[in-house]
């Protein structure tokens, strides 16, 4: 079987007007508004933001992981891959490309599941890059194990009562809806008994009793919430898809997003890669140059041989969906990217910042965020753990036990078979 990840000489156009865009443009917010990528535009942000949004959408750019019909381009997951390489250095880049999660991931199960009706009111707004939504899925007691989900979604007529408490609900803080994820039969299996359901930030019931930070955030600055939903109302038509869907809808949203999540710190590793080159070279100590001693040579090796072979990794896993279409035959590599994904992102930066010295831990680099981006990357979209024990569980499908007492490849077995072979010529 014979795979590339070679692109049109028209798209390697538009990746390399990505770059210079992002580097002369996006990156300027970064450094002069670090912390405001996800909240509302205001009066200083909104007119530099609309504009480079308008930038993009020029190029035909605008969240390029939709299909044609819903204003993106449909480039297929290598495109995005490549996208989003680029992206993943900068923390403002998806917001203004629109491809920041949770958004993505929220279009597109609401273009797929969705009805025409809450297609205008909560897909036309994500699409337009006016708000932002959350997905309300994991909680307090149960983390993101389905089978110990307690919230609940109960008929009361012609709508439903969400009665629960959800967890770690990125930017529900700032989000203009939610998508709750409920068990609406506590009968059947958790994996058919759960359903989702549309509901607006602003809807009587849902409190947010903290906002939770990461690492190093002020306790003003969390942008994770967990959300008492007391008796929350809605509709019948607030379901989003058909009822006990939630699981299934779920895995569709998860497994491009871990290709992208990926990519986007693909990205940030070649950054920090960049960065300890720069230093390696410049940096004199002990009469020589760092990049002259053995040991930052082996760290540079390292890092590089790392980053290359888990960029080859997204790359095939990303060109594997393209080719076949469906996740579930590449589940095996997605969920290998995914426990990958932490590992190379903590060894590669913290390489580079251990190189980089006092210098390197203090907040005059960017390397806190970018470190503790590896520990947050090992939790979202499910832990390093779960996805092992996929990728094992899967891979041992295409295995059978030994039939008899030693193993097929015992070497003395294998010896009288060959004699036997060379018996029959």
């Amino acid at each position: 079987m014979a795979w590339d990840f070679s692109t049109e000489p028209e798209f390697e156009e538009k990746l390399e007007w990505i770059r210079r865009f992002r580097a002369e443009r996006v990156d300027p917010l970064d450094l002069l508004h670090p912390d405001r990528a996800y909240h509302p535009l205001d009066d200083e942000t909104g007119p530099i933001v609309r504009a480079l949004k308008q930038q993009v959408r020029d190029q035909g750019l605008w969240a390029p992981h939709l299909g044609p019909e819903l204003g993106g381009r449909g480039f297929g997951q290598v495109r995005l891959a490549l996208i989003n390489e680029i992206l993943g250095a900068s923390s403002w880049a998806p917001v203004i490309f629109g491809t920041a999660a949770p958004d993505t991931g929220n279009a597109e199960i609401i273009a797929r599941y969705g009805t025409e009706e809450q297609k205008e009111r909560y897909l036309q707004p994500l699409l337009e890059g006016e708000c932002f939504s959350c997905f309300s899925m994991t909680e307090p007691q149960a983390g993101a194990d389905p089978t110990m989900f307690t919230t609940r979604a109960v008929r009361d007529g012609d709508n439903w009562v969400i009665t629960g408490r959800k967890y770690f609900s990125s930017n529900a803080r700032t989000s203009k809806f939610v998508i709750v994820m409920a068990v609406t039969d506590p009968d059947v299996s958790p994996y058919k008994g759960m359903s989702m359901f549309l509901v607006p930030s602003d809807t009587p019931g849902i409190r947010m009793e903290r906002n939770v930070g990461l690492l190093g955030e002020g306790p003003e600055d969390g942008m994770h919430a967990l959300i008492a939903y007391d008796g929350v109302r809605v509709p019948g038509d607030a379901l989003l898809g058909g009822e006990g869907q939630a699981f299934a809808i779920a895995q569709t949203r998860l497994g491009g997003g871990r290709v992208h999540h990926a990519m986007r710190v693909v990205g940030q590793c070649r950054r920090a890669l960049d960065m300890m080159a720069e230093r390696a070279l410049s940096r004199e100590t002990q009469g020589g140059r760092l990049a002259d001693k053995q040991l930052v040579q082996a760290d540079l090796a390292d890092s590089y041989a790392q980053l290359t072979q888990f960029r080859l990794m997204v790359l095939y896993t990303a060109w594997q969906i393209d080719q076949y279409n469906d996740y579930k035959r590449v589940r095996k590599d997605i969920a290998t990217i995914k426990f990958l994904t932490p590992k190379v992102l903590h060894d590669v930066v913290y390489r580079s910042m251990h190189l980089h010295g006092a210098l390197g831990v203090s907040n005059e680099m960017p390397f806190a965020d970018m470190w503790t981006g590896a520990a947050v990357m090992a939790v979202v979209d499910g832990p390093t753990e779960v996805h092992k024990i996929t990728v094992a569980r899967d891979l041992l499908r295409g295995y059978e036990a030994t039939p008899g007492l030693w193993p097929t490849q015992h070497l003395p077995a294998r010896r009288e078979w060959a004699r036997k072979q060379l018996e029959n010529l």
